[in-house]
């Protein structure tokens, strides 16, 4: 319940393993329902949210979670906990926040940028669930790809813009976050479009940066002394330290590929000779944290370091240390590679929240994206400045 006295119900589609839920559940979001096809996925969203009851008990019995594609998702067949729960389906305009990571292939620079025309584009559906349930914010997920300025996709990005604007939503446009900004390990952006109703709009402001960086030597530093304790190998834990604290940085970009191409590994050649310098073998992920084979993982012919478990990747993700996965080995990776990254997540929600809890007259109605007034497109950083 918010300060308001509504309360700060959440629906989330294209859920994956639960990056954005996390987030939102730190910002004070209470989850009705957590949508995602692969199963997976929603096999870890059970494992986390309904059986190990990480967000309590509470949550976990109120929670649906559904295994399903998105494009079948209809709330009022669907929810039947809270069907049951309040005796009725859910009100329009009841739900305080719709939310999702939409997939990303119809814009990602390493597909073949369909967009619209991709059968994978589910903004439509994202865009039809919005004017049944009329949340009162909504927040969606994209790559950098969807954003960049004067591309194929601007015509497209207004076109959802304008969808939502003929709903009765403020546009409060798409901005560009780094995960590195929010304590996030990892070189991570993202791009974010927040909406609220124009009869809950008392203005919103985008989350501001930590201004602190969390650096890979920083959030493996535990893990890594004992998985090489365990090995006996503390003076090589003391060689990784060394590196990756001499390199000083956040990872390069997590990739989680797609089912149909190979097994796990952290990315193109450029990405894993970025890995190496911190101590780290992109070749592939660790079995389990016993395995540190110091033989394996030499690379251009100096010392590299081990692979990284699925669980080190999940904390490069910035997931909390309890969230575990379902599935094999690929499966559990997949799901950490595609994530988006909890903190960041946990930043925008916060940011949604306060603006729904603003009481006093409604703001003025801006003529256009917030994110736009005395900005302009940074081509070196990617982002707008």
């Amino acid at each position: 319940m918010s300060s308001s006295g509504q309360s700060l119900t959440s629906i989330e589609i294209c859920a994956g393993a639960g990056g954005q839920a996390v987030g939102l559940h730190n910002a004070g979001f209470s989850h009705l329902a957590l949508v995602e096809i692969d199963k997976h996925a929603a096999a870890t969203l059970e494992l986390n949210v309904a059986e190990r009851k990480l967000w309590g008990a509470v949550e976990a019995l109120q929670c649906e979670i559904l295994p399903m594609d998105v494009k079948d998702f209809k709330p009022a067949k669907h929810l039947k906990k809270f069907n049951e729960r309040e005796k009725r389906p859910i009100e329009q305009g009841e739900l305080a926040l719709l939310a999702g990571g939409v997939p990303c292939p119809p814009f990602s620079v390493a597909g073949k940028q369909l967009g619209k025309d991709d059968d994978r584009d589910l903004f439509p559906t994202m865009l039809d669930l919005v004017e049944e349930l009329k949340p009162r914010a909504v927040m969606i997920e994209n790559v950098t790809g969807l954003v960049k300025p004067f591309d194929k996709f601007s015509t497209y990005r207004e076109d959802i813009k304008r969808r939502l604007r003929s709903e009765g939503y403020v546009v409060c446009g798409w901005r560009l976050l780094e995960a590195a900004d929010y304590g996030v390990p990892q070189l991570r952006p993202r791009a974010i479009l927040v909406a609220i109703r124009e009869d809950c709009y008392r203005g919103f402001s985008w989350p501001k940066p930590t201004g602190e960086l969390k650096t890979v030597a920083a959030a493996l530093d535990i893990s890594m002394k004992r998985r090489f304790k365990k090995a006996n190998r503390l003076d090589w834990y003391e060689k990784w330290r060394k590196k990756a604290t001499e390199a000083g940085t956040v990872g390069p970009t997590l990739v989680g590929g797609s089912k149909k191409h190979g097994g796990a590994d952290l990315g193109p050649t450029r990405a894993k000779r970025a890995w190496a310098a911190l101590g780290v073998n992109g070749m592939g992920v660790a079995n389990d944290e016993d395995d540190v084979n110091l033989e394996r993982d030499l690379g251009d012919g100096g010392e590299v370091g081990p692979m990284l478990t699925v669980e080190q990747a999940a904390i490069i993700q910035g997931f909390p240390n309890n969230w575990r996965f379902s599935g094999r080995k690929t499966a559990q990776y997949r799901q950490v590679g595609n994530a988006f990254p909890p903190p960041v997540a946990e930043a925008v929600g916060k940011a949604i929240k306060e603006a729904l809890e603003r009481t006093g007259d409604l703001a003025e109605i801006p003529d256009g994206d917030l994110e736009l007034d005395g900005m302009t497109w940074d081509s070196v950083q990617g982002t707008l400045v």
